[in-house]
């Protein structure tokens, strides 16, 4: 998943950048309304972290730009406004989820999924393809029962196949869902990946299509 944070608390930006991260997700981090503007506009972000009071405007304004402009992104509001007519401005504005400082990095990550999986189109937790289940709230695997380890890129390219079953995605679509701006990637990263997950989850898994892409069998 490519997450764009909209944060200028430092400490807090700091923590949550680490946990999404340590994920296995990709995170950019801005802390100004402007710069969230031309990321987003420059990237295809899966979701959007925006704080409310931010150095150069209100986070709502930039929401509600996004929506009148017809941007679907996915955007959980991080506050320290916990009144009830806080919460249905920013809802009323277009935002999916609602999180009032300070919070759980936990629950940030559970709300994360949950917006994600809704927006993919299936809200249950629980896929299954053939003896292998993935449990997207729990991010855990198990084949045949039994669970299979894997690491927090392996799950974020799963999470990312798993939203789009049966489509293609390239590898460039790919490496963005893993790594931010500015981040080394190397050329045989994906492949080396995807290797290791068919050993793990069987080579009928995923499929390559040479010269184009990656998709997860139905």
């Amino acid at each position: 998943m490519r997450v764009l944070l909209v944060e200028d608390d430092r400490l807090l930006g700091d923590a949550v950048h680490e946990h999404i991260a340590d994920e296995g997700h990709a995170i950019d981090w801005v802390e100004a309304i402007a710069d969230a503007e031309a990321a987003i506009h420059s990237t295809p972000y899966d979701l959007v972290l925006l704080d409310l009071m931010l150095p150069d405007g209100p986070g709502l304004g930039l929401l509600r730009r996004l929506r009148s402009g017809g941007d679907v992104t996915p955007v959980i509001i991080l506050t320290a406004r916990d009144q009830i007519s806080d919460r249905i401005a920013g809802l009323n504005s277009g935002a999916d989820d609602y999180l009032v400082k300070p919070f759980n990095l936990s629950e940030l990550s559970a709300r994360l999924a949950a917006v994600s999986r809704r927006y993919a189109g299936n809200p249950n937790p629980l896929v299954t393809l053939g003896d292998i289940e993935f449990d997207l709230a729990g991010r855990s695997v198990y084949r045949g029962g039994r669970p299979v380890e894997v690491t927090a890129r392996e799950w974020a390219l799963l999470e990312g196949l798993l939203q789009h079953p049966g489509t293609l995605l390239s590898k460039t679509q790919l490496e963005e869902r893993l790594y931010p701006f500015g981040a080394e990637v190397e050329s045989t990263t994906i492949e080396v990946h995807i290797s290791r997950l068919r050993k793990k989850l069987g080579h009928d898994v995923i499929e390559t299509v040479r010269g184009m892409g990656y998709r997860l069998k139905r």
